[in-house]
Protein backbone atom coordinates (compact mmCIF):
# COMPACT_ATOMS: atom_id res chain seq x y z
CA UNK A 1 0.00 0.00 0.00
CA UNK A 2 1.32 3.42 -1.01
CA UNK A 3 2.21 5.29 2.21
CA UNK A 4 1.74 8.72 0.63
CA UNK A 5 -1.80 7.84 -0.52
CA UNK A 6 -2.57 6.50 2.94
CA UNK A 7 -1.36 9.71 4.56
CA UNK A 8 -3.44 11.82 2.18
CA UNK A 9 -6.52 9.70 2.92
CA UNK A 10 -6.00 10.30 6.65
CA UNK A 11 -5.86 14.05 6.06
CA UNK A 12 -8.99 14.04 3.88
CA UNK A 13 -11.14 12.10 6.36
CA UNK A 14 -9.92 13.74 9.57
CA UNK A 15 -11.61 17.09 9.47
CA UNK A 16 -11.09 17.67 13.19
CA UNK A 17 -8.43 16.80 15.72
CA UNK A 18 -8.05 13.26 16.97
CA UNK A 19 -8.30 13.00 20.72
CA UNK A 20 -5.00 11.35 21.47
CA UNK A 21 -4.54 9.41 24.68
CA UNK A 22 -0.84 8.90 24.07
CA UNK A 23 1.52 10.58 26.51
CA UNK A 24 3.99 13.04 25.04
CA UNK A 25 7.63 12.49 25.99
CA UNK A 26 9.94 15.49 25.52
CA UNK A 27 13.72 15.07 25.23
CA UNK A 28 15.40 18.47 25.24
CA UNK A 29 18.64 19.25 23.49
CA UNK A 30 19.72 21.15 26.62
CA UNK A 31 18.38 19.25 29.65
CA UNK A 32 19.10 22.28 31.88
CA UNK A 33 16.85 24.71 30.03
CA UNK A 34 13.34 25.09 31.52
CA UNK A 35 10.65 23.00 29.86
CA UNK A 36 7.74 25.14 28.71
CA UNK A 37 4.33 23.97 27.63
CA UNK A 38 1.32 26.14 26.90
CA UNK A 39 -2.39 25.69 27.52
CA UNK A 40 -3.55 28.60 25.36
CA UNK A 41 -2.45 30.23 22.10
CA UNK A 42 -2.33 33.66 23.82
CA UNK A 43 0.66 32.50 25.88
CA UNK A 44 2.68 32.21 22.67
CA UNK A 45 2.56 35.99 22.04
CA UNK A 46 1.77 35.53 18.36
CA UNK A 47 1.25 38.40 15.93
CA UNK A 48 -2.45 39.42 16.18
CA UNK A 49 -3.13 38.43 12.54
CA UNK A 50 -1.77 34.94 13.23
CA UNK A 51 -3.81 34.50 16.39
CA UNK A 52 -6.90 35.52 14.39
CA UNK A 53 -5.98 32.91 11.77
CA UNK A 54 -5.58 30.18 14.41
CA UNK A 55 -9.01 30.89 15.91
CA UNK A 56 -10.64 31.19 12.46
CA UNK A 57 -9.46 27.61 11.78
CA UNK A 58 -11.41 26.38 14.81
CA UNK A 59 -8.48 25.79 17.19
CA UNK A 60 -9.58 26.89 20.66
CA UNK A 61 -6.64 25.57 22.62
CA UNK A 62 -3.42 23.77 21.66
CA UNK A 63 -3.54 20.01 21.06
CA UNK A 64 -1.25 17.76 23.11
CA UNK A 65 1.60 17.87 20.59
CA UNK A 66 1.16 21.65 20.10
CA UNK A 67 1.38 22.32 23.85
CA UNK A 68 4.97 21.08 23.88
CA UNK A 69 6.11 21.68 20.29
CA UNK A 70 5.01 25.29 19.80
CA UNK A 71 7.10 26.87 22.63
CA UNK A 72 10.17 25.07 21.19
CA UNK A 73 9.39 26.02 17.60
CA UNK A 74 8.79 29.67 18.43
CA UNK A 75 11.70 30.06 20.89
CA UNK A 76 14.46 32.63 20.35
CA UNK A 77 17.04 31.76 19.22
CA UNK A 78 15.29 29.14 17.02
CA UNK A 79 15.53 25.50 18.10
CA UNK A 80 15.50 22.36 15.95
CA UNK A 81 12.90 19.67 16.46
CA UNK A 82 12.23 16.03 15.57
CA UNK A 83 8.64 15.09 16.42
CA UNK A 84 6.53 11.98 16.20
CA UNK A 85 3.02 12.96 15.30
CA UNK A 86 0.18 11.25 13.47
CA UNK A 87 -2.33 12.85 11.14
CA UNK A 88 -5.05 14.70 13.04
CA UNK A 89 -2.89 15.80 15.99
CA UNK A 90 -2.51 19.43 14.86
CA UNK A 91 1.06 18.90 13.63
CA UNK A 92 0.66 20.72 10.30
CA UNK A 93 -0.92 23.73 12.00
CA UNK A 94 2.00 23.78 14.46
CA UNK A 95 4.78 23.94 11.87
CA UNK A 96 2.76 26.34 9.67
CA UNK A 97 2.48 28.64 12.69
CA UNK A 98 6.26 28.41 13.15
CA UNK A 99 6.87 29.28 9.48
CA UNK A 100 4.41 32.19 9.45
CA UNK A 101 5.90 33.57 12.67
CA UNK A 102 9.40 33.74 11.17
CA UNK A 103 8.48 35.37 7.84
CA UNK A 104 9.34 39.03 7.27
CA UNK A 105 6.63 40.07 4.80
CA UNK A 106 8.61 43.11 3.58
CA UNK A 107 11.47 40.85 2.36
CA UNK A 108 10.36 39.53 -1.04
CA UNK A 109 12.22 36.22 -1.29
CA UNK A 110 11.70 32.63 0.00
CA UNK A 111 12.34 32.39 3.77
CA UNK A 112 10.62 29.08 4.61
CA UNK A 113 10.92 25.80 2.78
CA UNK A 114 8.63 22.82 3.38
CA UNK A 115 9.21 19.38 1.79
CA UNK A 116 6.29 16.99 1.24
CA UNK A 117 6.52 13.49 -0.29
CA UNK A 118 3.87 14.14 -2.99
CA UNK A 119 2.13 16.95 -4.85
CA UNK A 120 -1.21 16.13 -3.16
CA UNK A 121 0.30 16.28 0.35
CA UNK A 122 2.00 19.58 -0.55
CA UNK A 123 -1.42 20.97 -1.54
CA UNK A 124 -2.90 19.90 1.80
CA UNK A 125 -0.16 21.81 3.66
CA UNK A 126 -0.69 24.78 1.35
CA UNK A 127 -4.38 24.88 2.30
CA UNK A 128 -3.44 25.15 5.98
CA UNK A 129 -1.00 28.00 5.22
CA UNK A 130 -3.68 29.86 3.26
CA UNK A 131 -6.26 29.40 6.03
CA UNK A 132 -3.95 30.36 8.88
CA UNK A 133 -2.41 33.24 6.95
CA UNK A 134 -5.65 34.69 5.63
CA UNK A 135 -5.37 37.80 7.86
CA UNK A 136 -1.82 38.23 6.50
CA UNK A 137 -2.72 38.79 2.80
CA UNK A 138 0.77 40.09 1.98
CA UNK A 139 2.28 36.65 2.72
CA UNK A 140 2.73 34.70 -0.52
CA UNK A 141 3.12 30.98 -1.19
CA UNK A 142 4.68 29.07 -4.12
CA UNK A 143 4.48 25.36 -5.01
CA UNK A 144 7.70 23.71 -6.18
CA UNK A 145 6.13 20.72 -7.87
CA UNK A 146 6.62 19.06 -11.22
CA UNK A 147 4.68 20.89 -13.90
CA UNK A 148 4.98 24.31 -12.25
CA UNK A 149 7.11 25.86 -14.99
CA UNK A 150 9.03 29.09 -14.36
CA UNK A 151 11.24 31.12 -16.65
CA UNK A 152 14.91 30.21 -16.36
CA UNK A 153 16.91 32.80 -14.42
CA UNK A 154 13.96 34.34 -12.58
CA UNK A 155 13.99 34.60 -8.78
CA UNK A 156 10.95 33.73 -6.72
CA UNK A 157 9.43 36.52 -4.60
CA UNK A 158 7.06 34.29 -2.54
CA UNK A 159 7.89 33.98 1.17
CA UNK A 160 7.07 30.28 1.62
CA UNK A 161 7.81 27.45 -0.82
CA UNK A 162 6.24 24.00 -0.44
CA UNK A 163 7.25 21.21 -2.74
CA UNK A 164 8.52 17.73 -3.44
CA UNK A 165 12.26 17.03 -2.93
CA UNK A 166 13.23 16.60 -6.60
CA UNK A 167 11.69 19.88 -7.78
CA UNK A 168 12.85 21.85 -4.71
CA UNK A 169 16.41 20.58 -5.30
CA UNK A 170 16.23 21.74 -8.94
CA UNK A 171 14.88 25.14 -7.91
CA UNK A 172 17.71 25.57 -5.38
CA UNK A 173 20.68 24.05 -7.23
CA UNK A 174 20.16 23.86 -10.98
CA UNK A 175 17.64 26.60 -11.82
CA UNK A 176 18.60 28.95 -8.93
CA UNK A 177 15.00 30.17 -8.41
CA UNK A 178 15.59 29.98 -4.64
CA UNK A 179 18.62 31.20 -2.71
CA UNK A 180 18.94 28.43 -0.06
CA UNK A 181 21.27 30.61 2.05
CA UNK A 182 18.32 32.91 2.87
CA UNK A 183 16.05 30.14 4.22
CA UNK A 184 15.17 30.62 7.92
CA UNK A 185 12.90 27.59 8.47
CA UNK A 186 13.20 24.15 6.83
CA UNK A 187 10.34 21.70 7.43
CA UNK A 188 10.49 18.06 6.41
CA UNK A 189 7.02 16.59 6.74
CA UNK A 190 6.03 12.89 6.65
CA UNK A 191 9.64 11.68 6.91
CA UNK A 192 8.57 8.02 7.07
CA UNK A 193 6.64 8.40 3.79
CA UNK A 194 9.55 10.38 2.32
CA UNK A 195 12.17 7.67 2.82
CA UNK A 196 9.85 5.03 1.36
CA UNK A 197 10.06 6.87 -1.99
CA UNK A 198 13.07 6.22 -4.20
CA UNK A 199 15.47 9.16 -4.28
CA UNK A 200 13.62 11.43 -1.81
CA UNK A 201 16.01 10.71 1.05
CA UNK A 202 19.16 11.73 -0.84
CA UNK A 203 17.46 14.78 -2.39
CA UNK A 204 16.28 15.97 1.05
CA UNK A 205 19.79 15.62 2.50
CA UNK A 206 21.29 17.54 -0.45
CA UNK A 207 18.80 20.40 0.08
CA UNK A 208 19.52 20.48 3.82
CA UNK A 209 23.27 20.80 3.16
CA UNK A 210 22.72 24.01 1.16
CA UNK A 211 20.95 25.77 4.03
CA UNK A 212 22.62 28.21 6.45
CA UNK A 213 23.82 26.93 9.84
CA UNK A 214 21.30 29.05 11.75
CA UNK A 215 18.31 27.75 9.72
CA UNK A 216 15.66 26.17 11.95
CA UNK A 217 15.10 22.49 11.03
CA UNK A 218 11.80 20.77 11.87
CA UNK A 219 11.13 17.11 11.01
CA UNK A 220 7.88 15.19 11.50
CA UNK A 221 7.07 11.52 11.14
CA UNK A 222 4.14 9.33 12.17
CA UNK A 223 6.45 6.38 12.87
CA UNK A 224 10.07 6.12 13.93
CA UNK A 225 11.59 2.84 12.83
CA UNK A 226 15.41 2.77 12.72
CA UNK A 227 15.66 3.93 9.10
CA UNK A 228 13.58 7.04 9.90
CA UNK A 229 15.71 7.83 12.97
CA UNK A 230 18.93 7.60 11.00
CA UNK A 231 17.50 9.89 8.34
CA UNK A 232 16.16 12.37 10.92
CA UNK A 233 19.52 12.63 12.65
CA UNK A 234 21.26 13.37 9.34
CA UNK A 235 18.82 16.15 8.53
CA UNK A 236 18.30 17.76 11.95
CA UNK A 237 21.39 18.70 14.00
CA UNK A 238 21.12 19.15 17.82
CA UNK A 239 17.40 18.46 17.95
CA UNK A 240 14.81 18.62 20.66
CA UNK A 241 12.77 15.43 20.40
CA UNK A 242 9.06 14.91 21.02
CA UNK A 243 7.79 11.34 21.04
CA UNK A 244 4.35 9.94 21.64
CA UNK A 245 4.44 7.23 24.28
CA UNK A 246 2.05 4.57 23.10
CA UNK A 247 -0.54 3.44 25.58
CA UNK A 248 -2.05 0.07 24.88
CA UNK A 249 -5.78 0.48 25.16
CA UNK A 250 -8.26 -2.25 25.83
CA UNK A 251 -11.79 -0.93 25.78
CA UNK A 252 -14.16 -2.63 28.16
CA UNK A 253 -17.09 -1.53 25.99
CA UNK A 254 -15.97 -3.87 23.19
CA UNK A 255 -16.91 -7.55 23.36
CA UNK A 256 -15.13 -10.04 21.13
CA UNK A 257 -16.60 -13.22 19.68
CA UNK A 258 -15.47 -15.65 17.03
CA UNK A 259 -17.23 -18.27 14.89
CA UNK A 260 -15.28 -21.40 13.93
CA UNK A 261 -15.58 -22.09 10.20
CA UNK A 262 -13.93 -24.86 8.19
CA UNK A 263 -13.85 -23.16 4.78
CA UNK A 264 -14.72 -20.04 2.82
CA UNK A 265 -18.30 -21.13 2.09
CA UNK A 266 -19.01 -21.73 5.79
CA UNK A 267 -17.51 -18.34 6.57
CA UNK A 268 -19.71 -16.68 3.96
CA UNK A 269 -22.81 -18.45 5.31
CA UNK A 270 -21.96 -17.32 8.85
CA UNK A 271 -21.69 -13.71 7.65
CA UNK A 272 -25.06 -13.94 5.88
CA UNK A 273 -26.60 -15.30 9.11
CA UNK A 274 -25.06 -12.42 11.07
CA UNK A 275 -26.10 -9.75 8.55
CA UNK A 276 -29.42 -9.04 10.25
CA UNK A 277 -27.69 -8.45 13.59
CA UNK A 278 -24.87 -6.26 12.26
CA UNK A 279 -27.13 -3.88 10.33
CA UNK A 280 -28.97 -2.78 13.47
CA UNK A 281 -26.19 -0.19 13.73
CA UNK A 282 -23.13 -0.22 11.45
CA UNK A 283 -20.41 -2.79 10.85
CA UNK A 284 -17.04 -3.18 9.17
CA UNK A 285 -15.99 -6.51 7.67
CA UNK A 286 -12.20 -6.77 7.34
CA UNK A 287 -10.70 -9.05 4.69
CA UNK A 288 -7.11 -10.20 4.32
CA UNK A 289 -6.70 -9.18 0.65
CA UNK A 290 -8.27 -6.78 -1.86
CA UNK A 291 -9.33 -9.78 -3.94
CA UNK A 292 -11.25 -11.33 -1.01
CA UNK A 293 -12.85 -7.97 -0.20
CA UNK A 294 -14.06 -7.52 -3.81
CA UNK A 295 -15.34 -11.11 -3.93
CA UNK A 296 -17.18 -10.82 -0.59
CA UNK A 297 -18.80 -7.47 -1.44
CA UNK A 298 -20.03 -8.89 -4.77
CA UNK A 299 -21.37 -12.11 -3.16
CA UNK A 300 -23.18 -10.24 -0.36
CA UNK A 301 -24.72 -7.89 -2.93
CA UNK A 302 -25.91 -10.94 -4.96
CA UNK A 303 -27.65 -12.22 -1.83
CA UNK A 304 -29.49 -8.89 -1.64
CA UNK A 305 -27.41 -7.42 1.20
CA UNK A 306 -26.44 -3.76 0.83
CA UNK A 307 -22.71 -3.24 1.38
CA UNK A 308 -20.04 -0.69 0.43
CA UNK A 309 -16.50 -1.64 -0.62
CA UNK A 310 -13.33 0.17 0.44
CA UNK A 311 -9.97 -1.08 -0.83
CA UNK A 312 -6.52 0.15 -1.79
CA UNK A 313 -7.26 -0.19 -5.52
CA UNK A 314 -9.59 2.80 -5.35
CA UNK A 315 -8.43 6.39 -5.89
CA UNK A 316 -7.80 8.32 -2.67
CA UNK A 317 -10.77 10.64 -3.34
CA UNK A 318 -13.08 7.65 -3.96
CA UNK A 319 -11.98 6.09 -0.68
CA UNK A 320 -12.56 9.36 1.20
CA UNK A 321 -16.08 9.57 -0.32
CA UNK A 322 -16.95 5.99 0.81
CA UNK A 323 -15.69 6.71 4.34
CA UNK A 324 -17.71 9.94 4.43
CA UNK A 325 -20.88 8.05 3.41
CA UNK A 326 -20.21 5.43 6.11
CA UNK A 327 -19.56 8.15 8.67
CA UNK A 328 -22.85 9.88 7.78
CA UNK A 329 -24.74 6.58 8.19
CA UNK A 330 -25.63 6.30 4.49
CA UNK A 331 -23.83 2.94 4.34
CA UNK A 332 -24.51 0.32 6.99
CA UNK A 333 -21.90 -2.33 6.19
CA UNK A 334 -18.40 -1.65 4.94
CA UNK A 335 -16.29 -4.44 3.44
CA UNK A 336 -12.64 -3.44 3.57
CA UNK A 337 -8.99 -4.45 3.79
CA UNK A 338 -6.55 -3.22 6.42
CA UNK A 339 -6.26 0.06 4.45
CA UNK A 340 -9.18 1.12 6.66
CA UNK A 341 -7.53 0.01 9.89
CA UNK A 342 -4.57 2.29 9.20
CA UNK A 343 -6.80 5.25 8.37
Amino acid sequence: EDRAAQSLLNKLIRSNLVDNTNQVEVLQRDPNSPLYSVKSFEELRLKPQLLQGVYAMGFNRPSKIQENALPMMLAEPPQNLIAQSQSGTGKTAAFVLAMLSRVEAAERYPQCLCLSPTYELALQTGKVIEQMGKFHPELKLAYAVRGNKLERGQKISEHIVIGTPGTVLDWCAKLKFIDPKKIKVFVLDEADVMIATQGHQDQSIRIQRMLPRNCQMLLFSATFEDSVWKFAQKVVPDPNIIKLKREEETLDTIKQYYVLCNNRDEKFQALCNLYGAITIAQAMIFCHTRKTASWLAAELSKEGHQVALLSGEMMVEQRAAVIERFREGKEKVLVTTNVCARG
